[in-house]
């Protein structure tokens, strides 16, 4: 049998562990305390970020949030210039959340670019005109809009953005770029472009300035033939496409020219108005979302049915005018003229928030009528018709006179024209984008 014997310490090696035991607690709480201190700190007159450690519990069976909160706190303790805003790194963590996606479409807005992005909407805002993108992980030129800086400046659909203000743009994203190229009406921006058919590149410096868009414009010409031009599908689209139906009709014309070239899209409701003015009351698009399929179907009774139409598309032509060609060519209303459109074919779901922040998800794609996909694809026209940079410099507009021809009776397709023969404009038209985002 083991024996065990109880070894005694000296009395004053006790007090000794004591007095060490009692001097590493304070040390302990001091350090805790100040860290606690320092994470409170924030700039004047902001607020803190509460609910830490909050963790929904579907989350700790995969993951351990307590790494968000790790870097969280080694942030605010240790980065160099201080205090640190709780309000910058909780909408920063936000925008990091939804960029996780991977997809260019859907982007988290904090309070200020909520505002802006509302702004847009209504058609009003301060900038250079311009609708960008992003296409093969370049940033490009979607649509210049008419008579606005980047349009007299020359921009082109296509055009590459390389640098904004000297700011290298590879890896941004399209709100990063829209928030350098927006800024106080009269101030300078000079955008460093890349142009297909071009090895150099080329500063461009525009003066920003008010952006009012009047959607819809129109005229007739001699031959009794109305062009249609929609900028951008806003909330005054509706109304003001209203009146030109109304003054077509009355006039009794002999067709319709629907310039959708360089329109890059809009509000899905005035899509659907637009088309509603040919299709009725059938169906206008199909959006299919991993739930299922559902179809969007038009607001009025027919009233162009039985005019004759020509649609005009190019590479700037996405989202909501793609939305309107598909379904005018699906029913063979209108005839398609011009060049591939966009392909941004995906629905992002737009989602305000309690503290005037917003979120926009890619939550479905868009399908004509007939079930072809929009997304990425884009739209074939009917009749393929280039437009070149010098028929632009020159002003002549081979598309539009296309589209007369064809409603007159009298066109004749050039034959041994293809898409590689062409520089300039039609080459640049292969651009991004969509969104979103009006400059």
């Amino acid at each position: 049998m083991t024996t065990m014997t109880q070894q005694k310490f000296p009395r004053s090696f006790t007090i000794l562990l004591f007095i060490l035991a009692t001097t590493i607690a304070f040390s302990i709480g001091f350090f805790v305390g100040e860290t606690s201190r320092s994470l409170e700190i924030v700039p004047e007159g902001e607020g803190h970020v509460t609910g830490q450690g909050d963790v929904p519990a579907y989350l700790s069976e995969d993951v351990d949030f307590e790494n968000f909160w790790e870097i969280w706190n080694f942030v605010k303790e240790d980065f160099y210039r201080q205090p640190v805003s709780d309000l910058d790194l909780y909408y920063g963590a936000l925008k990091g959340m939804v960029a996780g996606l991977d997809d260019p479409y859907s982007v988290y807005f904090d309070p200020e670019d909520a505002a802006q992005f509302t702004a847009d909407l209504e058609g009003s805002f301060e900038g250079i005109g311009a609708e960008i993108g992003i296409k093969e992980d370049r940033l490009q030129i979607v649509a210049p809009l008419p008579g606005m800086p980047a349009d007299e400046a020359g921009l082109l659909p296509g055009d590459w953005i390389v640098m904004i203000d000297g700011i290298e743009t590879m890896d941004m994203t399209v709100e990063e770029a829209v928030s350098l190229i927006r800024g106080e009406g009269g101030t300078e921006v000079v955008l460093t472009i890349s142009r297909n058919g071009l090895d150099t590149l080329t500063d461009v410096t525009l003066v920003r300035d008010k952006i009012v868009i009047d959607s819809v414009q129109w005229e007739t010409d001699e031959n009794n033939i109305m062009e249609i031009s929609i900028t951008t599908f806003n909330h005054d689209t509706s109304a003001l496409m209203n009146q030109a139906v109304q003054e077509a009709l009355a006039a009794d014309v002999e067709g319709i020219i629907l310039d959708l070239r360089s329109n890059p899209g809009g509000l899905l409701t005035t899509a659907i108005d637009i088309a509603s003015f040919w299709v009725g009351y059938d169906t206008v698009v199909i959006e299919r979302t991993r739930e299922g399929a559902t179809s969007f179907d038009g607001a009025m009774a027919p009233r162009l049915e039985d005019v004759p139409t020509i649609v005009l598309v190019n590479g700037g032509s996405a989202s909501a005018s793609e939305i309107v060609a598909g379904a005018l060519q699906d029913y063979g209303y209108g005839q398609l003229v011009g060049t591939q459109t966009f392909g941004k074919g995906s629905v992002q779901d737009y989602q305000e928030i309690f503290d005037g922040s917003a979120v926009k998800i890619t939550t479905a794609e868009w399908y004509t009528p007939n079930g072809r996909t929009i997304n990425e694809t884009g739209i074939e026209p009917d009749f393929i018709v280039e437009y070149t940079l010098e028929q632009y410099q020159a002003e002549i507009d081979p598309q539009l006179d296309a589209a007369i021809a064809l409603l007159l009776g009298t066109y004749e397709p050039e034959e041994d024209t293809t898409e590689e023969d062409v520089e300039g404009v039609e080459q640049a038209e292969e651009a991004d984008e969509g969104e979103e985002a009006a400059e």
